[in-house]
C-alpha cells in the first residue's frame, strides 16, 4: 500500500516541531539553575535533633537562608548512623533543593564497614567543608594516669586488661580508638555503646576504664573533674581548649589526627551553576563572625579558608579505609 505524498510533509513537520521543544527544553533547563534557588530548600541532617551534627545543620540553614533568599529547612532522618539520610540525598534530584549536611561517619567510613550502605562518593557533589572538631580520650580518675605516655606505659604493663568505649562500631569515635592502638602499639578491648548517655554511665560507674568522646560532650565532665583528658586527636591542639594537650604531643603517637568534620553535599550532577551558588553562600557563612561563635560554642572549628573539598574526603577516606583494614571492623 502507498503512503499519500502529504504524510512525508506532515511527518517531517511534526518532527521539526519536536526538534524545537526539544531545543527549548535545554535553554528552560539552563535558566532553571541559573535562577536558582526559587522555592524553599530541605537540608537533610542524618541524626536526631539535639546533637553537634544538627546543631550544625541548623546553623548552617539560617545562614544560608539569609543569603540564599529562600527558606532551609532542616529535615532529621535518623537511622544507620546517618546513612538513611545520605541514601535520601543521593536518590534525590539533581536541582539543588535536596542537600545532606553529613558528618564522616556516614559520608566516608559507613560503607567501609558496613556492606548494606549501597551509596558511593560519585553518589554526592561535594561543595565544602563546613567545620569541624577533635575526639578526645579521657579515662576516669580510679585509673590512676593523667597523661597519653602514662596510658600508653600503662597498657603495655597490661596487656588486654583495660578497655575503652565508644558511642559505636564504625564511627570516628571508633576508629580514632584503634589509630592510637595501631600507633602506640597496644591493646585496649573496644566496647561499643548506643550512643553517648550510656557510655558516661558506664564510665562514671566504674564499668569501664577509657572512653573515646566528640570534645563537646566529654568537656563538661573535664572541667569539673569528673573525667580526666588524656589528650585530644587532632594533629594540633584545638583552638577552643588550648590547655589540652593532643594525643600526637605524645612522640608514639606523633601521627595521631582524626576527628568529626561536617560537609555540605548534595545529589550526584548537580549542575555548575547550583554549586557555584552554593559554594558561594557557604564560603560566605564561613567568614560569619555570627556563624564562626555559633560553631566555637559546639567545640567546632570553622575553616579559615576554603579547601579542596574533593581531594579533602579522599585522603579523610584512605586514612580511614586504613585503620578499618588494621581493626578488621564490619558491622
Amino acid at each position: 500500500m502507498r503512503l499519500p505524498h502529504a504524510f512525508p510533509r506532515a511527518f517531517l513537520s511534526c518532527l521539526a516541531l519536536a526538534a524545537c521543544c526539544g531545543l527549548a527544553a535545554v535553554p528552560s533547563l539552563a535558566s532553571a539553575a541559573d535562577a536558582y534557588p526559587t522555592k524553599p530548600i530541605t537540608l537533610v541532617v542524618g541524626y536526631p535533633p539535639g546533637g553537634s551534627t544538627d546543631l550544625t545543620g541548623r546553623a548552617l540553614g539560617v545562614e544560608l537562608s539569609h543569603r540564599l533568599g529562600v527558606p532551609v529547612i532542616v529535615d532529621n532522618i535518623g537511622g544507620a548512623g546517618g546513612a538513611i539520610g545520605a541514601q535520601k540525598v543521593a536518590n534525590a534530584a539533581p536541582d539543588g533543593y535536596t542537600l545532606l549536611l553529613g558528618a564522616n561517619n556516614e559520608i566516608a567510613i559507613s560503607r567501609l564497614v558496613n556492606a548494606s550502605v549501597r551509596y558511593e562518593p560519585k553518589n554526592f557533589t561535594a561543595i565544602g567543608l563546613v567545620a569541624s572538631q577533635p575526639l578526645v580520650l579521657v579515662a576516669t580518675p580510679a585509673v590512676g594516669v593523667k597523661t597519653a605516655g602514662e596510658l600508653l606505659a600503662l597498657l603495655k604493663k597490661n596487656p588486654a586488661r583495660y578497655s575503652y568505649g565508644s558511642s559505636g562500631v564504625g564511627t570516628s569515635l571508633h576508629l580514632a580508638g584503634e589509630m592510637l592502638k595501631q600507633q602506640g602499639g597496644v591493646f585496649m578491648t573496644h566496647v561499643p555503646y548506643r550512643g553517648v548517655a550510656p557510655l558516661t554511665n558506664d564510665l562514671m560507674g566504674g564499668n569501664i576504664d577509657f572512653g573515646m568522646f566528640v570534645l563537646s560532650s566529654a568537656l563538661p565532665y573535664i572541667r569539673s573533674g569528673k573525667l580526666v583528658a588524656l589528650g585530644t586527636t587532632e594533629a594540633k591542639r584545638s583552638a577552643i581548649t588550648p590547655d589540652l594537650p593532643a594525643l600526637g604531643e605524645t612522640p608514639a603517637l606523633k601521627r595521631m589526627d582524626i576527628g568529626v568534620w561536617f560537609a555540605l553535599m548534595g545529589p550526584a550532577k548537580l549542575p555548575e551553576p547550583v554549586v557555584a551558588r552554593l559554594k558561594k553562600a557557604l564560603d560566605d557563612t564561613l567568614q560569619s563572625p555570627d556563624f564562626r561563635k555559633k560553631m566555637e560554642a559546639t567545640s567546632s572549628v570553622v575553616p579559615l579558608a576554603p579547601l579542596d573539598i574533593d581531594r579533602f574526603l579522599a585522603t579523610e577516606t584512605d586514612k580511614y579505609r586504613n585503620i578499618v583494614q588494621f581493626a578488621n571492623i564490619k558491622e
